[in-house]
């Protein structure tokens, strides 16, 4: 991710080279665009030279950038010259490299304030390759006015992706988690990282977790399915880069081979539905394109068994070739020749422990121990002396190692020359591929909220444009399921206790949570958050019955820690994350307190609640 920071806001530009996902973003306020960047969590940042100084040395009250610092200071962070991010030469850059005469295909203008951060970031991807990216085909605009945002406090205090000890067990990501595929986790985490407010999109959604719910036989067998289906945009991104090996070609063939099947599940599920949100499934599986004739080629050009190296040969199916398979004949043959050749040489010489070798030095050897170099035939040539004899060549030997050499080094160029081929092949279905892997994805992530919602017994929220959040025997999603697992261990039996919750904007604002130590408090304000946020993804909930009206940002402030390396006590670091909300909520906000003013005064901690 490469990020520049002016008057003007925050502008960054983040890349993934294994997948060809590309985007940029600006927002005039930093802290609209941070919780985005914290919940991506890129691995890499590309700045501005003396950028990281100039932000760490931003006056106290400039509370942005300091946070934009601290989110810097906490990654690998590797700098360019200022002059890598204009915007005019980054708009030159990003055309040249997704081959296009102008942006507006992308509804980009070409003075786009995050264009320097893109060019940026290409120039990098560029140097570390030493190639230009050629998996890029489109350059997307991440707009925070289309999603519901989730400072990083907030994504710490709710543990969205990693619960307080830093693992994803027992965070919201590990709870609702039930994919079968790489590609459909990942899609998870982005929708989690930024919930849409998109209505349509959201109902979209739910209409098809239900849709398959209804139907667990047939739910299961796409399950199974997608369990076949391999990475595609990680192995197109490592073929269109030139990071190929054979297993890479047959991910393609084992994804192709499911693509019928999956196909025909999916117009099953369609079928029998009726209503107004018939079709949601249908328009899911349109997205499918089904390439039978790429298939049989790699069905009918790969091996069984596939090597993880080019340079170890024998990737392409016997049969496929007719050069190939006469060359590997040579090889063959000549093997038998060297088969042959040590036991005449055995009978000639009458030394039965004589033996025909093979060393990558050497080459091809007869080895004779030395209880029997008095035996050796006049015509074998000394090659080397070892501990237990000598090793001699003759000749004939000398000429069949060079016809064996050849023939191999042939066979393995001529298979490099057909896999090269068919790469070619799969990337000129590039396009179609790509489509099929986001659709699979996105069918991974839905089947397995279905599985989750038939599992844990949630309901399909009610998603609306309201002021009204009602949530009726809710629970908390992560604590129910590690409540459960621990009951496995316990001869008691216990469960969680689901709860009720009614605010309304108009009415009841607010509502205030009292009770003695673990009273489940926290628990209970959590859930609320928890259940909004999943509803927003599309997920159905833990709840009976559930009506939601549209949330654009979750704020929590919940426990109590210090940053005394910054001079920020508890109490501090307590006042500016009120202060954020305070600055930042608005009448479409969830905000959820846990504890304000601990440590002060009666009067004081009151009068700050």
């Amino acid at each position: 991710c490469a990020l520049t920071y002016d008057q003007a806001g925050l502008h960054a530009a983040w890349l993934d080279l294994s997948t060809g996902e590309f985007r940029l973003a600006t927002d005039a306020r930093a802290e609209n665009l941070l919780p985005v960047l914290t919940a991506l969590d890129p691995a890499e940042l590309v700045i501005m030279e003396g950028a990281l100084t100039q932000w760490q040395n931003a006056p106290h009250e400039e509370h942005a950038i300091r946070a934009l610092h601290q989110f810097c200071a906490a990654r690998l962070c590797s700098e360019l010259p200022g002059y890598h991010f204009g915007t005019a030469s980054g708009a030159q850059l990003v055309m040249e490299t997704l081959g296009v005469l102008n942006l507006q295909g992308f509804g980009l203008t070409h003075e786009h304030l995050a264009l320097g951060a893109a060019g940026a970031v290409i120039y990098y991807a560029t140097e570390n390759l030493c190639a230009k990216p050629e998996n890029l085909r489109s350059l997307q605009e991440y707009r925070s006015t289309r999603t519901l945002l989730l400072d990083p406090a907030t994504l710490r205090n709710l543990e969205i992706f990693q619960s307080a000890r830093g693992t994803r067990e027992a965070s919201l990501l590990g709870a609702i988690d039930r994919n079968t595929t790489a590609a459909g986790s990942r899609l998870l985490e982005r929708w989690l990282a930024s919930p849409t407010l998109e209505l349509p999109e959201i109902i979209r959604r739910q209409t098809i977790v239900g849709e398959l719910l209804k139907q667990p036989s047939d739910l299961a067998q796409v399950r199974e399915l997608l369990h076949k289906v391999r990475d595609i945009p990680r192995i197109l991104g490592r073929l269109q880069n030139r990071l190929r090996n054979p297993r890479e070609l047959g991910g393609v063939k084992d994804t192709l081979e499911q693509l019928p099947t999956i196909i025909s599940c999916l117009d099953q599920l369609d079928a029998p539905l009726v209503g107004t949100h018939r079709g949601e499934i249908s328009r899911l599986r349109q997205r499918l394109t089904d390439l039978p004739a790429l298939r049989d080629l790699l069905a009918a050009a790969l091996a069984d068994t596939l090597p993880n190296d080019l340079q170890d040969g024998n990737y392409i199916r016997a049969g496929y070739d007719a050069e190939l398979d006469r060359l590997r004949c040579l090889t063959t043959d000549n093997k038998s020749w060297l088969a042959e050749l040590e036991r005449t040489e055995q009978e000639r010489s009458g030394i039965r422990s004589l033996k025909v070798r093979y060393t990558s030095v050497f080459g091809y050897y007869i080895e004779i121990t030395k209880a029997n170099l008095a035996h050796v035939p006049a015509n074998y040539i000394r090659k080397q002396t070892t501990v237990s004899g000598e090793r001699y060549v003759t000749e004939e030997l000398k000429l069949k190692e060079k016809e064996i050499f050849s023939a191999e080094e042939k066979s393995l160029a001529r298979e490099l020359e057909l896999f090269g081929a068919l790469v070619s092949a799969v990337l000129a279905e590039s396009a179609a591929l790509t489509c099929t892997a986001e659709a699979l994805a996105e069918l991974d992530v839905l089947a397995g909220w279905a599985v989750l919602a038939r599992e844990w017994d949630y309901c399909q929220p009610q998603i609306d444009g309201g002021e009204i959040l009602s949530i009726s025997d809710g629970r908390h999603p992560v604590v129910e399921q590690m409540m459960k697992q621990a009951r496995l261990g316990l001869a008691g039996s216990y469960t969680f206790v689901p709860n009720d919750t009614a605010l309304s904007a108009a009415s009841a604002q607010i509502m205030l949570i009292t009770g003695p130590n673990m009273a489940g408090k926290s628990t209970y304000i959590r859930q609320v958050a928890l259940i909004t946020l999943l509803a927003q993804i599309g997920s159905w909930v833990p709840a009976k019955a559930c009506r939601i009206g549209l949330v654009d940002r979750i704020f929590s402030r919940v426990g109590a820690s210090d940053d005394l390396a910054r001079g920020n006590s508890t109490f501090m670091v307590e006042m500016n994350e009120t202060a954020n909300i305070l600055n930042n909520a608005t009448d479409r906000s969830l905000i959820i307190l846990d504890e304000i003013g601990r440590g002060t005064s009666t009067y004081d901690g009151l009068s700050i609640a």
